[in-house]
């Protein structure tokens, strides 16, 4: 077994630290300034699988059988090529730009931790998850039908630390083979990389809450084999296989901690797995509680009372997260609890999309299903907050009042749901309060009418004396038919808005600050990815500005190129309008 990775500021040592590198008064240039802030605390507080190899040489599939993590050291790219930073999430961590093209910094965050100058650890570190699929639990997908071989398989944090008085963890997408790998490769593509790195940003910037991305790298000297699509391919899976450039992506959240984590752990608790099972299952718990609602639990309250404010604000940050999904037209398409952030943010971007046309059904991922689809996303969130509701009872099981509570919180899941959707809608409308049956036969015109969602709702936050700008987002305009019913909507809506308190240009201010012009869709994304393949950027880092700024309104040259509908070529395509989740 290893020793923990000793820290020279941890705890009481961590505050002159922080003084010293307190926001605004130094900015770290170098991966030794990095180092200073260094903070371990998943790996010092929480407990190492024991049956582990020294160094973190640790990458044969095997059953994790207890610990909360096992030390991996990543594979690194060969040759790393620098392709993008976020300079926004720079300047919140206190790094100067140029350290994201440093030659230790790029070591590091390419994967070779080999010479990183202490106190930073030379190994990363993988973690074990369960899976739940709709609030029922799996085991198939364990290599060992146990659930002790399921797991980050190409993602490992590398670096913990507090960097302007809040903790973050870093992580490798990528970064090679660790125990829970089932047999793949570990590794990332330039594609999803790409597709990562500029949807974590532009999520951010729309003021939903997310991992965030650091730096993007790539390598011309090494390729793996993935399932993708032929050009113009209307196939529904991938029907060939190609070669294409490893990439790793540095992402930064509070942790990464899931709720499919927390899950491991309970279902090894009542199952009774090992001696220490409860024991681990309240340290993780604790550990989630420091981590993400350190600032609304009190760390001197009682067990029980931990847990039942943990469900408590868990499932009110959920529920404000996936409203807010809706309200941008993101579908996570893969809303697992091993999917799903214990924090209460968007943390995995594989099978992601954002519609185009309004589809209630809308599902961009060819391995998922109406589920997890577009407007399904509130039950699949309900689903999950079920699987972490019954993880949370384990710890009080003897606790007939506190377990009453809990299951109040989780009973109420649905109800508090629909205020966050109904919340939303008379946001996005404008309105100054929810109109059911305007939303409801909004829904239904959409539809019918095949509407851009975000041109729509981006048209009607300029509240037009007419009709005739929303039709701009109209992908069917033979149906003469439903012309009345629009024009009988927009009257009455209309009138709402004229009779409301606030002036005309406050509600539009107002609607523009939430319904966004510009949005990550796939037909955007394609030509920047392809354009890296042959070592072109540029596009990437257009697309970067642009999305970083979703409100704005920007120049002539951006509207016309962005802000459209989404072609008819571009339908039913594969890679476009649907995708794999290979990656």
């Amino acid at each position: 077994m290893i020793d923990k990775v000793t820290i020279v500021n941890e705890d009481n040592k961590l505050s002159s630290s922080l003084n010293f590198f307190e926001k605004g008064k130094y900015m770290k240039k170098t991966l030794d300034d990095l180092a200073q802030v260094s903070n371990y605390s998943f790996m010092n507080r929480l407990t190492c699988n024991p049956k582990v190899k020294k160094g973190g040489d640790n990458y044969s599939p095997r059953q994790i059988s207890s610990g909360h993590y096992v030390p991996v050291k990543p594979t690194p790219i060969p040759e790393p090529i620098y392709i993008a930073h976020s300079s926004t999430l720079f300047s919140e961590l206190g790094f100067a730009d140029s350290l994201a093209k440093d030659k230790n910094f790029i070591q590091m965050f390419s994967g070779d931790m080999s010479n990183v100058p202490e106190p930073l650890s030379k190994f990363g570190w993988a973690t074990g998850y369960a899976l739940s699929i709709y609030g029922t639990e799996y085991y198939e997908q364990c290599p060992f039908g146990t659930g002790n071989g399921y797991g980050d398989g190409r993602a490992m944090s590398v670096f913990e630390g507090i960097l302007n008085g809040k903790r973050w963890e870093m992580q490798l997408k990528g970064g090679g083979r660790t125990p829970y790998c089932r047999g793949a490769d570990g590794r990332a593509v330039l594609r999803s990389s790409i597709r990562e790195f500029l949807a974590q940003e532009h999520m951010h910037a729309l003021g939903n809450p997310t991992s965030r991305s650091l730096v993007l790298y790539t390598s011309k000297l090494e390729q793996v084999k993935r399932p993708w699509y032929s050009e113009n391919s209307h196939s529904f899976n991938p029907n060939r296989t190609i070669y294409e450039d490893v990439a790793i992506s540095t992402r930064v959240a509070s942790s990464f901690l899931r709720v499919g984590q927390i899950e491991l752990f309970a279902r090894r608790t009542r199952k009774k797995e090992h001696p220490t099972a409860y024991e681990e299952l309240e340290k993780i718990v604790l550990h989630l509680i420091d981590r993400e609602y350190s600032d609304v639990i009190d760390k001197d309250l009682s067990i029980a009372e931990k847990v039942v404010l943990l469900a408590l604000e868990f499932r009110n940050r959920l529920t404000s997260l996936v409203a807010n999904w809706i309200r941008v037209g993101y579908c996570q398409g893969n809303f697992n609890s091993d999917n799903c952030a214990a924090g209460g943010f968007t943390l995995d971007y594989g099978p992601f999309g954002f519609c185009d046309l309004f589809d209630p059904s809308y599902q961009p991922w060819t391995g998922g299903g109406e589920h997890f689809s577009f407007l399904n996303q509130t039950q699949a969130a309900e689903r999950n907050f079920y699987v972490f509701y019954t993880s949370l009872q384990e710890l009080i099981s003897s606790n007939k009042e506190y377990l009453e509570v809990l299951d109040r919180i989780q009973r109420d899941f649905l109800e508090v749901m629909d205020k966050e959707i109904e919340k939303m809608w008379t946001k996005k409308l404008g309105l100054s309060s929810y109109d059911k049956e305007l939303c409801e036969e909004l829904q239904i015109l959409m539809m019918q009418t095949s509407v851009d969602y975000t041109l729509f709702f981006r048209e009607l936050s300029a509240i037009p004396d007419t009709m005739e700008p929303l039709k701009k987002s109209f992908y069917n305009t033979s149906e003469k038919n439903i012309e009345n019913r629009w024009l009988e909507w927009f009257t009455k809506w209309k009138s709402l808005i004229l009779n409301s308190i606030q002036s005309i240009e406050d509600i539009s201010k107002n609607m523009k600050s939430i319904n966004p012009k510009y949005i990550l869709r796939e037909w955007i994304l394609v030509p920047a990815y392809e354009r890296a393949k042959e070592g072109d950027y540029t596009l990437v880092k257009e697309l970067q500005e642009v999305m970083s700024h979703p409100y704005d309104e920007q120049s002539s040259e951006v509207e016309e190129k962005y802000y459209r509908l989404k072609p008819k070529e571009f339908f039913n395509v594969g890679g476009i309008s649907h995708l794999s989740c290979s990656s």
